[in-house]
């Protein structure tokens, strides 16, 4: 390293006196003797080139540095010896040099050194995974595929195939509307069929708080949906509260707006048992049956269900619609399973009127309105406690009977995340999902999880979808190494029914792969 340019005294300066020895001593050695310690101007040979010889030496750069450090060292040792002698043995302190100022030099300000920056993050290599299941993906039978597999403990995506793409999910739809329900009515929430006092003297008015499964079965002899209340315990109460006998009934069906049937769906839903006109009035989800789960259903629920209780009345009692007088007195009432049961009716056999009544109370209860319109605003603002992103998602009726509906497999693989993990209510879910292999539910359904596929018995929990444009299946599975995976599977277009057993076959891969699963 170059050593700065200074000032250095030349060698023999009277200045140096016993300071500059070691300069002194060179400046003898090459003198004419006289003691003088500096070289002549003038003089014989000898101390002309004593003279040369000396500033060829200190023109040597590393002498001068030498020379230089050697004073320094010399003047410092001095001055520190003064100073101890002066202080008796005191705490150290500067002195000034002769020479030099006696203005302190004022203590440097210390600054924080610039710190290196933290080095990021160390990137966990992915696990190499090689099982494929690309062979059961290309099956013909699974029509135009999407699907997404996630380990649900880490949340990393194992398997996809257009996850982010939303599209109809058919009754996996279900699922979004039990959660919604779940933060908006909350699992406690129960619907309320009354009796209020007519305007006139010997009329009652019936009015509709939206219980689809109101029974008309004699009370202790269950319907399809077991624990429902019955109609005729709430006549008995009628006539209990009422002043004088009962003449007329007015039904009032208000809480639901018009129209009941909504325009995607196909009409062959209600003939052929699937859905009823939606209705804040009626019994038994307006089936003929009231015992079986698929039923015809009729043009009119709402006069099903005033017929109905006017023969639970007796009498000569006329019929008619209407609406309840405002502040009316309230002589009787019923009151539905609380939504955690009605969420579990509506999963395990994937009931469409429970799904719309859930659907259409929660667009009620959170404000929206109280038409198939309002369902999507109400449900989309449930569905924002669990915090995942619903960009995508169009909800056009609560069952997921409309083609117009769409989810994308990602938003569901995310939601059974944490109905796996029970998070707030969603444990309710789980426990209503139907099982590979079980005793009851749409998976234990003779062609469900059949011959090979049964490798996946009780360790598929997952709701069923299906409408004449597709087939769906989305849940959890207890994969065969320990590890827990949620997935959604989707078959849509022109797809067979054996759509279903193509959906169970890849889905009895992910459960065999577990979290192996490779994405080839």
């Amino acid at each position: 390293m170059d050593t700065p340019d200074a000032t250095v005294p030349e060698p023999g300066d009277p200045s140096l006196n016993p300071a500059g020895e070691s300069t002194q001593r060179l400046g003898t050695a090459a003198s004419d003797g006289t003691g003088a310690g500096a070289p002549a101007d003038t003089g014989g040979a000898a101390g002309t080139g004593a003279s040369a010889n000396l500033a060829a030496l200190w023109a040597n750069r590393r002498l001068r540095v030498i020379v230089a450090a050697a004073v320094a060292f010399v003047l410092l040792g001095s001055g520190a010896v003064w100073a101890g002698a002066a202080t008796g043995g005191l705490e150290p302190r500067a002195v000034p040099v002769a020479g030099t100022t006696s203005t302190p030099t004022p203590t440097p300000t210390p600054t924080t050194p610039e710190l290196r920056p933290a080095p990021a993050a160390a990137t966990t290599a992915s696990p190499l995974r090689t099982c494929s299941v690309a062979d059961l993906a290309a099956d013909s039978r699974l029509g135009d595929f999407q699907a997404q597999v996630v380990n649900a403990a880490t949340g990393e995506i194992l398997f996809d195939r257009g996850g982010s793409t939303a599209s109809r999910a058919a009754s996996v739809l279900k699922v979004l509307t039990s959660a919604a329900a779940l933060s908006v009515l909350g699992p406690d929430y129960r619907a309320t069929t009354t009796v209020v006092a007519g305007a006139e003297p010997g009329q009652i008015v019936l009015v509709g708080g939206g219980d689809l499964t109101l029974s008309s079965t004699p009370t202790g002899d269950e319907s399809f949906y077991e624990g429902a209340a019955h109609l005729d315990a709430l006549a008995e109460q009628a006539r209990t509260a009422a002043e004088g006998p009962i003449t007329s009934v007015v039904l009032d069906s208000s809480y639901f707006g018009d129209p009941g049937w909504e325009p995607s769906w196909d009409r062959k839903e209600q003939t052929d048992g699937y859905m009823p006109e939606i209705t804040a009035l009626q019994v038994d989800g307006d089936r003929d049956d009231p015992y079986r789960s698929t039923s015809a259903r009729s043009d009119d629920p709402v006069a099903r269900a005033g017929a109905a209780f006017a023969d639970e009345l007796g009498g000569d009692v006329t019929v008619s619609v209407g609406t309840a007088p405002a502040g009316a007195a309230v002589l009787a009432s019923a009151q539905s399973q609380p939504v955690s049961v009605l969420i579990q009716q509506s999963l395990i056999v994937s009931d469409n009127a429970l799904a719309e009544m859930l659907a259409r109370l929660v667009a009620v209860e959170g404000g929206s309105g109280n038409t198939f319109g309002a369902i999507e605003p109400a449900v989309l603002a449930g569905l924002k406690e669990y915090g995942i992103d619903t960009t995508g998602i169009r909800i056009v009726d609560g069952s997921g009977l409309s083609d117009n509906n769409a989810v994308p497999p990602a938003y569901l693989t995310k939601l059974f995340q944490k109905i796996n993990a029970r998070e707030g209510n969603l444990g309710v879910i789980f426990d209503g999902l139907p099982v590979a292999g079980g005793d009851t539910g749409s998976l234990s359904y003779s062609d469900r999880f059949t011959g090979a596929n049964s490798d996946a018995d009780g360790a598929v929990f997952a709701k069923t979808g299906w409408i004449d444009t597709g087939y769906t299946l989305s849940g959890i599975i207890n994969a065969d190494d320990a590890s827990t995976l949620t997935f959604a599977v989707y078959a849509l277009g022109d797809v067979g029914d054996n759509a279903k057993q193509a959906i169970d076959t890849i889905t009895t891969g992910f459960f065999r792969c577990g979290n192996n699963l490779s994405n080839n």
